[in-house]
């Protein structure tokens, strides 16, 4: 028998050792290899053991069935949005399934660690879609709004391990964009119309108390329309106080937690209080509207209500100091007008109405942003007006405010940080939860001009972008990666600035910022790359891991490659299965939800 000596056999284990280990790292490490380190005392068999002996340091994991397809979907399913069978287009989704938002076709999956593809939305393509924590709904091709999840399903759900696809509720008004809040879901049609229904179905299912004509119905009476499989949807209008001027019509809305913001054609801003909590925080830049009369049985004209909601700073100015400021016999005024102590503000028939803030008429105003309680206004000058709740600085105000509170409209200042020759301009707003996102547009009259991408607000996850974790950011800094970018333009043949081309801020800290990387691209550009940054507790960053970050990071496939949302022409249903034109225009478009993220085809 050949014998070696000791110091070939400890060459021998070592090189396998190392071999060993090798391999294990090209595969997924199912065990971690402990390595015992011996002194110069240790004995041969120490030695012998802790080189031909592998230590499991793991706990052994019996994998639950959510993480087994998950798992599965990592390893065999592609992001890409087009399905590999026939090359039909697709929704991608990943991050928290919790509720069945992103996707109720697979109930038992609570999270999806990578994006994947998901056959829901098969050969659809969307006009508008909204996401919340339990509830979700979107606008198909046709114009009709369907919702779904589980705060939408209630306790009329069956069975959680069953799938419930989305439901048709508002059909037949040509409906273009959504807002949501947790009770409720505001509708705009073509026509500028605003529509409100319930978020959960059995709400929408209320019998009216007395039959009604069509000729009676007004808007406190209770509206009806027809919805899937012939069920009434209760619904109401919300109309101005203030009368519209001639061929005047709403043009966009933006929900924020408690209220709600709408943009007419001409420039005006006007607000709704969606409940008795709307102004908590002085974010809807008034204090006194009035409210139908729920108790009167006046149909056609119901009286009104005068109310009057005070911000909780201005009604108690010592609500978050110590005991000892406030004087024992001293008394706090309501914030709430008590007349209508007994009033639901859950029903959708609380606020009939939409009021013009009296600090911005004679502005005209170009975009509006609802953040979770701050309000923002951009005017056609490219200037930022902002108010609401700030304790976090998501306002912008700088680091000097001290304010926890701005009741009344004032300018967010962006060239704070820029020499007083360049000249600044505000060319996009996107608000969040306590985040905010402010697109500013820089030159100096001399050299080219580039894009600033500004944060502000709560970054305790990393939401600012600026590679750091800060709970308060009032003054706006810049965004890392995404700020300054240039690209070459074939047509010009000059570098120009790379603009965003959408934003979307999740009320829970994560941002998904698509980059217009195709515009000055040529024949040759593939799409547009997405970038993402901020908080990853549920994977809602398809980054596969858990880890949150603080700066923007163009995100990577599964599969391999970047993340770029493309552009197509493809064939286009709606959700009822119904084909609704050929060869349609489409792109992609990606939206932040509550713990997680979804991209979806959009009619451009």
């Amino acid at each position: 028998m050949f014998k070696r000596t000791a110091a070939q056999a400890l060459r021998s284990r070592r090189l396998h050792s190392h071999i060993s280990c090798t391999a294990q790292a090209a595969r997924a490490r199912p065990a971690r290899f402990v390595v015992i380190a011996s002194s110069a005392a240790a004995t041969a068999g120490l030695l012998w053991y802790s080189f031909s002996t592998t230590i499991h340091n793991d706990a052994i994991i019996t994998p639950k069935p959510e993480d087994i397809s998950k798992s599965v979907q990592k390893a065999s399913a592609s992001s890409t949005g087009v399905t590999e069978d026939d090359g039909s287009i697709c929704a991608v989704v990943w991050g928290s399934n919790q509720y069945t938002v992103i996707n109720p076709n697979e109930p038992g999956v609570q999270r999806v660690q990578c994006p994947v593809n998901s056959s829901w939305l098969k050969d659809v393509a969307l006009r508008d879609l909204a996401l919340h924590e339990r509830h979700a709904a979107c606008v198909d091709a046709r114009g009709d709004v369907y919702q779904w999840g589980d705060g939408f399903f209630g306790s009329s759900s069956t069975s959680k391990s069953e799938p419930q696809g989305p439901k048709l509720t508002l059909r037949g008004h040509d409906i273009i964009q959504l807002q949501l809040t947790e009770s409720r879901l505001y509708a705009l049609s073509a026509s500028g119309k605003i529509y409100v229904i319930a978020a959960n179905a059995e709400q929408q299912q209320k019998p009216p108390s007395k039959p009604l004509s069509a000729s009676t119905m007004s808007w406190w009476t209770p509206g009806w329309i027809w919805g899937a499989q012939g069920n009434v949807i209760d619904f109401a209008e919300i109309v101005p106080r203030q009368k519209l001027g001639w061929g005047e019509q709403f043009v966009s809305i933006s929900a924020g937690r408690n209220h709600l913001l709408a943009l007419t054609s001409s420039g005006r801003t006007m607000v709704h209080p969606v409940n008795k909590h709307a102004n908590a925080h002085g974010q809807l830049g008034l204090r006194k509207f009035d409210i139908p009369n729920p108790s009167s049985t006046d149909t056609v004209s119901p009286p009104r209500i005068p109310v009057e909601l005070v911000p909780r700073a201005v009604a108690d100015p010592f609500a978050t100091a110590s005991p000892f400021s406030r004087s024992a016999s001293s008394s706090v005024p309501p914030s709430i007008s008590t007349n209508i102590d007994g009033i639901d503000d859950q029903h959708i028939r609380f606020s009939d109405a939409l009021f013009e803030i009296p600090s911005l008429q004679g502005i005209k105003v170009s975009q509006i942003a609802a953040g979770g309680r701050t309000s923002f206004v951009m005017s056609d000058s490219g200037r930022v007006l902002g108010w609401g709740a700030n304790e976090f600085g998501q306002i912008g105000l700088g680091g000097n405010m001290t304010l926890d509170t701005i009741i009344l409209p004032t300018e967010v200042v962006l060239s704070r940080n820029v020499p007083g020759s360049v000249r600044t301009r505000c060319i996009d707003i996107s608000a969040g939860g306590d985040l905010t996102c402010f697109v500013a547009e820089r030159t100096d009259g001399e050299s080219l001009e580039y894009v600033d991408i500004l944060t502000c607000g709560n970054g305790q996850w990393g939401g600012l972008g600026n590679n750091l974790y800060s709970n308060a950011q009032g003054n706006p800094v810049r965004a890392k990666n995404i700020s300054g970018l240039r690209e070459y333009n074939e047509a010009s043949r000059t570098m120009s600035p790379i603009f965003p081309h959408a934003i979307s801020v999740s009320p829970t800290g994560h941002v998904l910022l698509t980059l217009d990387t195709q515009a000055h691209g040529g024949p040759g550009g593939l799409g547009r790359d997405l970038v993402a940054w901020g908080t990853n507790h549920d994977y809602q960053l398809g980054t596969g891991k858990r880890s949150s970050l603080p700066v923007p990071t163009t995100l990577e496939r599964p599969e391999g490659g970047r993340f770029i949302l493309g552009q197509r022409k493809a064939l286009v249903r709606d959700l009822a299965g119904n084909v609704w034109k050929k060869r349609v225009e489409v792109e992609q478009c990606a939206v932040a939800g509550y713990g997680n993220s979804i991209i979806y085809w959009k009619i451009k």
